[in-house]
């Protein structure tokens, strides 16, 4: 029994998908499903079986999965120990969602890294709320930004409000959309997919089908199909502000905006990372809020690469 195998079973028992933990893990399914294999022959137990389209932990896999998600996360504590002992800077792994990504991840975390003199060592990974959930608990990640992540108290979570916005609807100056919004073309970046996103809340407040969701590489190309007049996009006052400034985009003055948050999660006091307390201390300071608020202007969908999961830290 290994810890790569508890790894791989704790994932799968979190989110109900050999192919979601295999994304997380940054491995093959039959990678996973191997480990699961080695796990279940080791302990003579099932585990986790297939009920529908997701699944289901046996009565071993259920004592098993509070005992695993232990042992991963001592695991994780202890490379950050013996790395750290040997000089090597601490380790910051931040979960994002794919807007935060785009604009906002890399110059927080430059000022971050800056700011405590090379004593920390951040990387960002994109992931959906249900991931996170997953990866925080099991020390497989620091501490996110995005949706409050708050609701199961089994997790040992908190989410600390840290920016809050107004989430609007754009179109072209020379598009007006007709009819009920459901009926509309939207136009989103991957968050789309993720029904505890802002954008997730817009399209369910909605009422929009699947079928009218066309879903881009990044928020920019959302904007640029936007503004050429292909559908409607929902865009953060803040991020948008330079694109409505231009003319090149205008809201859609019938639909109100909503008003989101994003919130800095990370283990209870007693059990998260020093880099953790760190980065959410910083997070309320006046030059981490300025990035937050004056992103920069995005990536050029040429140079846009697909979100890369958390492959590097497993």
């Amino acid at each position: 029994m290994t810890l790569t195998q508890l790894s791989a079973f704790v994932l799968v028992a979190r989110l109900g998908s050999v192919r979601a933990a295999a994304d997380l893990l940054g491995v093959t399914e039959p990678a996973v499903s191997r480990a699961l294999a080695a796990l279940r022959q080791h302990l003579d137990d099932q585990l986790v079986v297939r009920e529908g389209n997701t699944m289901k932990l046996t009565e071993g896999g259920s004592r098993l999965y509070g005992i695993a998600s232990q042992m991963v996360a001592l695991g994780a504590e202890a490379e950050v120990a013996v790395r750290t002992g040997k000089g090597a800077a601490a380790p910051l792994r931040l979960l994002v969602t794919s807007t935060i990504a785009e604009f906002v991840a890399a110059p927080l975390l430059d000022a971050f890294g800056r700011r405590w003199a090379g004593a920390f060592n951040p990387s960002s990974g994109v992931a959906t709320a249900a991931e996170m959930r997953a990866l925080l608990p099991n020390r497989l990640a620091d501490a996110s930004l995005g949706p409050e992540l708050t609701g199961d108290p089994a997790l040992g979570l908190v989410s600390e409000p840290v920016l809050r916005y107004r989430i609007v609807v754009v179109r072209s100056p020379r598009l007006r959309p007709k009819g009920a919004p459901h009926r509309w073309q939207w136009l989103v970046d991957p968050s789309g997919a993720d029904p505890e996103s802002d954008t997730g809340r817009v399209l369910r407040a909605h009422g929009v089908p699947e079928e009218r969701v066309r879903v881009f590489p990044n928020q920019t190309a959302a904007w640029a199909a936007a503004a050429d007049g292909a559908g409607v996009a929902p865009a953060i006052d803040s991020l948008v502000a330079s694109h409505l400034r231009r003319g090149e985009l205008c809201p859609v003055d019938d639909l109100a905006p909503l008003i989101g948050s994003w919130f800095v999660t990370t283990l209870a006091a007693e059990r998260r990372s020093d880099a953790a307390l760190r980065l959410r201390n910083f997070l309320g300071t006046p030059a981490a809020m300025q990035l937050m608020c004056s992103p920069g202007t995005g990536v050029a969908p040429s140079r846009f690469r697909p979100p890369v999961y958390v492959t590097i830290w497993s």
